[in-house]
């Protein structure tokens, strides 16, 4: 029995890449309607490090914001990263996904500062990037190789500042953890060649 994913036609494949990325960043947004509606009450499922009880809120603060103008920031780099990993199969990509905000929410929950809170998206857009830009190197795809240079070239500079450890305002730490959990995944979930 082959573990490959159904045979979809491209336009399937893109079709159905589309409709879950848009409907992933309209959650987002209806959670920060949400959390405003009911004064912020969503804030707690973030992540506060090194406390036992905090280890549950590891998966949900991947999709809590702390306001409307954080979730923007994180819903464009999302839309398109997401989007063009979706298009390696809906199962990878949840594969993928899943290390990387699991990954991402424990190495903030044992180093971030403490007396923090942190949640958003963009542990998993860090890490998406990783998984993008490495992807087609490791599988040796040309169109891979393509598509990780145009995201590396468009996107490159807003990551790198995004690592940097200057930055107080923004998680530098998930940042980081989340761009090698993506690369690690670009590894762990390569598509193996198919013999003629």
């Amino acid at each position: 029995m082959s573990d490959a994913e159904p045979e979809w036609s491209q336009r399937d494949r893109t079709m159905a890449a589309a409709k879950l990325m848009v409907g992933w960043v309209a959650l987002l947004w209806l959670l920060e309607v949400a959390d405003v509606v009911s004064g912020h009450a969503l804030d707690g499922f973030g992540i506060m490090p090194r406390t036992a009880s905090e280890l549950v809120d590891i998966v949900p603060a991947a999709f809590i914001h702390f306001g409307f103008a954080h979730v923007a920031a994180n819903s464009v780099p999302l839309l398109v990263f997401g989007f063009l990993a979706a298009l390696g199969g809906l199962r990878r990509f949840a594969a993928v996904c899943a290390l990387i905000i699991v990954a991402d929410g424990l190495g903030i929950w044992l180093m971030a500062p403490a007396n923090t809170n942190t949640a958003g998206a963009s542990g998993l857009i860090f890490g998406l990037f990783g998984f993008l830009v490495v992807g087609g190197f490791v599988e040796r795809r040309p169109l891979g190789v393509l598509v990780g240079l145009l995201v590396g070239a468009i996107w490159g500079g807003s990551i790198l500042m995004g690592l940097a450890p200057t930055q107080t305002h923004v998680s530098w730490q998930g940042h980081l953890i989340g761009l090698a959990a993506g690369v690690a995944a670009a590894f762990l979930f390569r598509r193996r060649a198919v013999a003629s």
